[in-house]
């Protein structure tokens, strides 16, 4: 009798899966332009507080979500440190190690590398959490041009203020006349374009990963959209926080050795100055 039963639930349910398998048009391109065009576009809403009205939007929300499940993932990752360490703190100690050995080798010392890893690490769980939103349905802030942008104007603001600490404001004033003083207005140039490039890189990556997804789930709904969303929404994700961090970690290091491949140049010039005027006196004092 169970055996029965069995079979006849089973055949009732592959008969209504069929059914719904054939309701699925696929390749059906007739409105894909229309679809796509509303998956990108952002929610907006609004909400009155004091009398005055605020906009909201969905990167703000899913950005709110982001800092609230990166703080939980940090706090996780980082308390409780133990003498004999388990998974999770060598997780978060080999994470650490990592980002000191990057800094080290774009030139900073052990004190400065200490220095700039927290935020460099805070940037990149905070982008990973973003970025990594899409797996579940939910729209990326970086795919909202302003989100982008916030971030590498941060992170070259903060590039600024770290290679002052480091090297002074004359040594990094002097970055910007490496290697010749005629560089000048090309240092500039480069300085306020490596923002643009940040946003730009990070916005282009998240933007067409989403653009993809949203065609594939609406051309081909079953089965491809899971496969290609592990790398286009998980690991891509991963991958533009951890190119973000890194660039914005090379443009630190950059300013501090081209700070102090700088000042080597000035000592050198005034040690040479300072022999030639030895030699000078020295000829004088012969005749």
């Amino acid at each position: 009798m169970r055996v029965l039963l069995a079979a006849s639930w089973w055949t009732e349910f592959w008969e209504a899966f069929k059914d719904e398998i054939g309701k699925i048009k696929f390749f059906d391109v007739s409105h894909i332009g229309e679809e796509i065009r509303h998956g990108i576009l952002q929610w907006q809403g609004s909400f009155t507080l004091g009398g005055r009205k605020f906009l909201i939007t969905d990167a703000i929300i899913v950005t709110w979500i982001a800092v609230f499940l990166g703080g939980l993932l940090f706090i996780w990752l980082g308390h409780k440190r133990d003498k004999l360490p388990g998974a999770r703190q060598s997780l978060m100690e080999s994470l650490i190690n990592l980002m000191l050995g990057l800094c080290k080798n774009y030139g900073m010392n052990d004190e400065q590398a200490e220095k700039v890893v927290p935020m460099i690490g805070t940037i990149g769980i905070f982008l990973i959490s973003c970025n990594t939103f899409s797996i579940f349905k939910l729209p990326p802030p970086a795919k909202n041009i302003a989100f982008p942008f916030a971030m590498a104007i941060f992170a070259i603001i903060y590039v600024a203020v770290m290679s002052i600490r480091f090297v002074g404001i004359k040594g990094f004033a002097s970055t910007f006349l490496d290697p010749k003083a005629f560089m000048l207005p090309f240092k500039i140039i480069d300085f306020f374009i490596k923002p643009v490039s940040l946003a730009l890189r990070l916005f282009g990556n998240v933007f067409g990963a989403f653009i993809l997804m949203e065609f594939v789930s609406i051309v081909i709904p079953i089965f491809l959209p899971g496969v290609l969303s592990l790398w286009f929404d998980l690991f891509d994700g991963i991958l533009q926080a951890i190119v973000f961090c890194y660039l914005t970690t090379s443009y630190i290091g950059e300013a501090i050795e081209s700070a102090h491949v700088m000042k080597e140049r000035k000592e050198e010039k005034l040690k040479a100055q300072a022999e030639k005027e030895a030699a000078n006196a020295t000829a004088g004092v012969e005749a």
